[in-house]
């Protein structure tokens, strides 16, 4: 050894467990029952961290912990780790020829009416493969991403810029729907003018529906009179199928009601828009076996699975 060489801390994989938990979990308690510790066990690990780095990461806020600033540096570290050892288990289980593994996969809100099919499909031939599945919106799935908490994403616009692998695997067709009773509904061919100041539910800022609906009205021309803004698909559906207005929306999102007659697709010059969805990565990271394998599946039999359903 160097004499100028530091010793290397002993900081053990439970010790990153604790952090990372108590750090998610907001109390000592809710980390505990995650972890199947007692609460004195997390108490200490916690204490043995901040001891060997001479460091406070928590502090006790009435019942409640609130990590420090010093705590919040070191949590995303300390999650990386951790997502970087249980590649290393994964991929050394694919190198023994077992069949195993997990992929943490991260949604859209929209994309939770198609993957589950597509998961199942990829089940039937890769039964040992567990799935670890999150709905978040757009800009969750980025940081999540970024900070190793999931390996793949699913959204309909990748991220800008070099930091991030984003490939099309399926169509992402968006309608505007109304109820069936709109009078709106019995017309054909529309240009989009025609929809000026119709009401209009529409998703939240930063949404990729959102801005490709933004940038198809502004587009054409067109200035519908925008009455509610919801974060979820399934509030919008609702209130389209109420008579509150217009909705524009995946077709995904819709299917089931199109099929069964509850909610109707209007026949606009210049719709659906042909959108894609996106499976995304980080570029510097290299992918375990597991998500690699279902990437791959993506890629090439997702489209067609997706095109069947509609």
């Amino acid at each position: 050894m160097q004499e100028n060489a530091r010793p290397r801390r002993r900081l053990t994989v439970r010790q990153l467990e604790v952090l990372a938990s108590v750090g998610r979990e907001g109390s000592v308690t809710a980390a505990a029952a995650q972890l199947h510790l007692t609460q004195p066990a997390v108490s200490m690990q916690l204490r043995q961290v901040e001891d060997a780095f001479g460091l406070a990461l928590f502090e006790q806020v009435g019942r409640r912990l609130e990590i420090t600033e010093p705590g919040r540096a070191l949590l995303p570290l300390a999650e990386e780790i951790l997502s970087r050892i249980d590649d290393f288990e994964q991929t050394a289980a694919a190198l023994r020829g077992l069949r195993t593994g997990r992929i943490r996969l991260g949604l859209v809100s929209t994309a939770k009416y198609f993957a589950p099919r597509l998961i199942a499909q990829f089940g039937k031939t890769h039964p040992g493969i567990e799935f670890k599945l999150t709905v978040h919106n757009r800009e969750q799935i980025i940081e999540r991403l970024r900070s190793y908490s999931i390996d793949l994403g699913l959204m309909g616009r990748p991220p800008e810029g070099m930091d991030f692998v984003g490939l099309p695997f399926a169509p992402n067709p968006l309608i505007v729907v109304a109820a069936t009773t709109h009078p709106l509904s019995l017309r054909r061919r529309m240009e989009p003018r025609e929809l000026d100041g119709e009401p209009l539910i529409v998703r939240e800022p930063g949404s990729g529906t959102r801005i490709a609906m933004d940038r198809f009205f502004a587009e054409t021309g067109v200035r519908c009179r925008q009455i509610m803004e919801a974060d979820s698909n399934e509030t919008i559906k609702q209130a389209v199928m109420a008579g509150m207005g217009l909705g524009f929306l995946s077709m995904q999102t819709v299917r089931a009601e199109l099929a069964e007659g509850r909610i109707a697709m209007l026949d606009v010059q210049g719709l659906p828009l042909r959108r894609q969805w996106f499976v995304v990565h980080p570029r510097a990271r290299r992918l375990t076996p597991a998500p690699a394998e279902f990437r791959e599946f993506l890629l090439h039999e997702a489209d067609a699975l997706m095109r069947v359903a509609l």
